[in-house]
């Protein structure tokens, strides 16, 4: 124990692990991967959360059951250094749900037809407004029988794994793991998808008045330079001046665009109902990629001057997904019933590429989502960053920038790799989102409801979780094999 010292603050006991970075030597190194993605409590927080092997195994002996833990409040115990306000939070929610995917809504559509997609596009926007409800919730229910101020996505399985029957408690580290693991390829991925939009309406836009006809991948790594430097800001705080400019510049842009939309609209007899079975997955990766928000969401939560507000009625979640999820509707329906099969991956593709106020458009909302980057950058980051900078005791902060221009420079790679909008959405979509949106918060809502306070009268929170298991599963399995058959045909095509 002489690494540890013993804290007592009132009711709440806590182990301080005084050791800034472990001894891996013989079995232990067998530990890496957990131990790399095993550190994510919040510094300002205070709390640590691990032993050497990377486990939030102290909290074990912390757990208390719901009577006991009422007296805690975990909001009154956050100690942030630039807390964010209501307006703030659902400002950065609105850029972290309302990013490139609303423009690739047409294209959803197309592959699930006029009515279907309005209807479908309603129904998972609000299973996936209601799998960050339930999120959470069990993050607010376990802080409090953890008597811990906050937890990030991935503390939340580990710790309702510890907490939930005695034969989960072995899994809490890979759950931690998975969850983590999962969060930056989903968050990555977001930000090669968001290079691709920027550089192919640069393209489209250039390409107008030179002639010149690069080929894309020069305008993504052209990127590069502009990205790495905006990427150097550090703290979620100083990004609301650039979420707020974005949010008009997408705002203004979509707003154009609606105008050409809904100028000398066809007859909706003229588009289909419904579109074939067989597309239906690609509707369902692009629809889940273009509302989930969930990898921003728990960062947004524990960095709120006042968490309480975030969830209820009407809450700034709940505000913040009508709103995104009504555009999204909004502009998948009528961009489809104006462009019908012609529609492009980003529907700025479509606007009359001589018209001065389109290439204006295409350039506004390029910066926005250029903009809405460094957003999407901040939790893989974050989660990386916490988990390695243990091994560095000296120039932490040379380290810290290096991993960011390393992670961006890795980014820009896989976008010149894969510079193809529509069968990337659907990937991370179905691949992450489908996980990360709707499996693991069920997942989570079980382990947590096992004993208290129940799964309820006829165990309808077993089956309510079940269903959205289920339906995560069919999405990742169907639209991973759709957008895998849609590069290979590009690739062939190439």
């Amino acid at each position: 124990m002489d690494n540890y010292k013993k804290k007592t603050p009132g009711r709440v006991q806590h182990l301080e692990y005084t050791q800034i970075r472990p001894q891996l030597t013989g079995s232990s190194k067998s530990e890496l991967p957990a131990l790399i993605f095993g550190r994510m409590k919040s510094d300002q927080n205070e709390v640590p959360a691990q032993t050497a092997a990377g486990s939030t195994l102290p909290l074990v002996d912390m757990i208390k059951d719901d009577e006991e833990a009422g007296s805690y409040n975990p909001f009154e115990h956050r100690k942030l250094t630039h807390p964010t306000t209501d307006m703030e939070t659902l400002v950065h929610l609105l850029k972290g749900s309302l990013g490139s995917g609303i423009l690739a809504m047409p294209l959803a559509f197309v592959n699930a037809g006029l009515w279907f997609g309005l209807v479908a596009t309603i129904a998972i926007g609000a299973i996936c407004t209601y799998c960050i409800h339930i999120l959470v919730r069990c993050s607010q229910i376990l802080c409090r029988r953890a008597q811990l101020p906050s937890l990030g996505f991935a503390d939340v399985a580990e710790v309702a794994f510890l907490a939930g029957p005695e034969q989960l408690k072995k899994y809490s580290r890979l759950a931690r793991f998975i969850i983590n693991l999962f969060l930056v390829i989903d968050l990555v991925g977001c930000c090669c998808i968001y290079i691709v939009f920027v550089a192919t309406n640069l393209k489209q836009v250039v390409d107008h008045y030179t002639q010149s006809y690069w080929d894309v991948r020069i305008y993504i790594l052209m990127l590069l330079g502009p990205l790495i430097l905006i990427n150097l800001i550090r703290k979620l705080k100083y990004l609301t001046p650039f979420s707020m400019i974005a949010n008009l510049l997408i705002g203004a842009g979509v707003g154009i665009t609606l105008y050409y939309i809904l100028s000398d609209l066809p007859p909706i007899a003229e588009r289909k109902a419904m579109a074939e079975v067989q597309h239906l997955p690609m509707f369902f990766g692009t629809v889940i990629f273009a509302l989930e928000g969930i990898g921003v969401v728990m960062s947004l939560e524990n960095n709120m001057k006042n968490p309480q507000n975030f969830i209820g009625c009407p809450g700034v979640l709940n505000t913040g997904m009508s709103v995104v999820v009504m555009l999204y509707a909004s502009v998948g329906f009528l961009g489809y019933l104006k462009y019908g099969d012609e529609t492009k991956g980003s529907i700025t593709l479509n606007l009359p590429v001589e018209d001065v106020l389109a290439q204006m458009v295409k350039l506004m909302i390029a910066l926005a989502i250029f903009l809405t980057y460094t957003l999407q950058f901040y939790v893989p980051m974050e989660i990386i960053w916490k988990n390695i900078k243990g091994n560095f005791n000296e120039h932490q902060n040379a380290a810290e920038y290096t991993l960011r221009i390393g992670l961006v420079i890795l980014t820009v790679i896989i976008a010149a790799a894969l510079p193809n909008l529509g069968p990337f959405i659907t990937l991370i979509g179905a691949v992450c989102l489908s996980t990360l949106g709707l499996m693991f918060p069920a997942v989570i809502e079980l382990v947590t409801f096992y004993e208290k306070p129940g799964y309820g009268r006829f165990n309808w929170v077993l089956w309510k979780n079940l269903f959205l298991i289920m339906f995560g599963v069919v999405g990742f399995v169907t639209g991973t094999y759709v957008s895998i058959v849609e590069f290979s045909e590009h690739l062939q095509e190439v």
